[in-house]
């Protein structure tokens, strides 16, 4: 019903920023992801969610469309409320959450506040096709033209490694010498591991 705001910005918070539109102001329930991302500036465009109660009308405010995708697909699950997805952005970055659950990183979900393994486990099961549709969504692709690079990760997420710690590694690794083969880059990779 109302797909974002553009006002001016009366009151910042960690938890909520309000917004005035023509006279009006509007309370949105922000993450600490978004938090970050507003700058102290007059004017503001924000993205928003409008979640329909019997008993309350709630917007929740995004500055990226992926974080609001996100927030979508994490109510979508069965027993992650509204709130359980603000603490689950508010605890991690949009990024990291695709990338744990696109890696079934149940310990990385499992972490956040609330949430147990049964829920974390629901949330990898639920989300992990879905989850694939919203990346790169606001960012052009970060796929990088070095093809050695995603199948050293592939081999390493095959072993057993997280993604986003390979990744780490595998871009250290690189950024010292961008020439290594498929072979080398992943030898390079466990002995850091």
């Amino acid at each position: 019903m109302i797909d974002h705001l553009n006002g001016k910005l009366v009151e910042k918070n960690p938890t909520y920023i309000v917004v005035e539109c023509h006279g009006v102001g509007y309370f949105l329930n922000i993450s600490l992801h978004t938090f970050s991302l507003i700058k102290d500036e007059e004017s503001i465009r924000i993205l928003t969610h409008l979640q329909v109660r019997e008993d309350s009308h709630t917007l929740f405010g995004f500055l990226e469309n992926s974080e609001r995708e996100i927030f979508r697909l994490l109510i979508s699950v069965s027993g992650i409320g509204s709130s359980t997805a603000r603490t689950m952005l508010s605890s991690m970055s949009p990024q990291q959450i695709k990338d744990a659950i696109a890696g079934g990183d149940v310990p990385a979900i499992q972490a956040i506040k609330g949430i147990g393994s049964k829920t974390a486990q629901r949330v990898i099961l639920d989300l992990k096709d879905k989850i694939l549709k919203v990346q790169d969504m606001d960012e052009v692709s970060h796929k990088s033209n070095n093809t050695g690079k995603e199948e050293a990760l592939s081999a390493l997420e095959v072993l057993g490694f997280v993604r986003r710690q390979s990744e780490k590694v595998v871009d250290r690794i690189l950024a010292e010498e961008a020439s290594l083969s498929v072979e080398d880059i992943i030898k390079q990779a466990l002995k850091n591991l």
